[in-house]
């Protein structure tokens, strides 16, 4: 997916340009070495999408974003960031966006440190946006960092992690562009249903994509032991789920994770998946009524359906 061609709004292209070398500039601290670990997965690149929901967010697409509306999304995507040097920590992954992850190339301990920077200068810049932004982001990061440490119910989870993120994406652009608050509000409804579309796609990708196209491994979410709604699912089959459940919870090599993927695709577990993917989408449409702006309206019904279009059918 590219999101900035199916949003279909050029001057926030034209944003996103002048977006990049902030975000970078936002983290430098001065020192090479730190610089290296601070800038290293912006410096990898990105889609960018959380500080393109906000600036799409604030300006409708409609005018030039303000300073008040990069910062808002630089605040956003250090959050974002954060949170990705964290969970590779956690999760001992080694690829992040087909680059080296922090903690893979300067080791654990300074990829927590930087993460905490990072966190830092989100907190600090979303300060000096006001208050109100500031109560916004701190009580997103109190939602993604339950999220990420929650083992519990899976729709909780991504809810916390992603959905929360997405949802605090267009509500500070809402903020930032002064919308009205029934807008704002709307705003955040897509932006939370958008999110909970986004992890399920990913987490589908993660089983039935190709290496690269999540900019990570096919099947390394599965060979860290992360249980996704589809693996759920295939978990509960009581054709293949003793044999599964027999596989994880391990570190798995590449056959083993290329057999645990066939087993779960063997299932009703990817359509499944689906359906609760389409049912939030249909969520996120319905949220889209009280956005006034129809370009930007159109834009991001365009975007939450580009999601599920790029997982492939299930083959069984």
């Amino acid at each position: 997916m590219n999101p900035l061609v199916t949003l279909g709004l050029p001057t926030v292209g034209d944003d996103l340009v002048r977006f990049e070398p902030l975000l970078a500039e936002s983290v430098v601290i001065g020192d090479s070495y730190l610089d290296q670990v601070t800038t290293h997965l912006i410096r990898a690149g990105g889609k960018r999408l959380r500080p393109l929901l906000a600036i799409a967010s604030a300006t409708g697409g409609a005018r030039e974003a303000s300073q008040d509306d990069l910062l808002g999304g630089i605040a956003i995507e250090l959050m974002h960031l954060a949170s990705l040097y964290h969970d590779d920590v956690m999760d001992e992954a080694e690829i992040r966006r087909n680059v080296d992850s922090v903690n893979a190339r300067f080791g654990n301990v300074v990829a927590i440190v930087a993460g905490d920077y990072l966190m830092a200068r989100s907190a600090a810049i979303a300060a000096d946006l006001g208050t109100e932004i500031a109560g916004l982001l701190a009580r997103t990061l109190a939602f993604l960092t339950k999220g990420q440490v929650s083992d519990g119910d899976y729709m909780e989870a991504i809810g916390g992690k992603t959905a929360t993120l997405m949802a605090s994406s267009c509500r500070v652009g809402a903020l930032t562009g002064g919308r009205p608050a029934g807008v704002a509000d709307a705003l955040g409804a897509f932006g939370h249903a958008f999110g909970m579309v986004f992890q399920i796609r990913d987490d589908l990708l993660d089983l039935v994509g190709v290496d690269g196209q999540l900019g990570k491994p096919s099947g390394q979410d599965l060979g860290e032991g992360i249980y996704t709604l589809p693996v759920l699912a295939a978990l509960a089959d009581d054709t293949v789920g003793p044999e599964l459940r027999a596989m994880l919870g391990k570190p798995l090599d590449e056959p083993e994770r290329e057999k645990a993927r066939a087993l779960v695709a063997s299932t009703a577990g990817v359509e499944r998946a689906l359906v609760e993917g389409e049912r939030w989408a249909a969520v996120a449409r319905t949220a889209l009524d009280g956005i006034p702006d129809a370009p930007l309206r159109d834009g991001l019904d365009a975007l939450v359906t580009s999601l599920l279009a790029e997982v492939p059918a299930p083959h069984r």
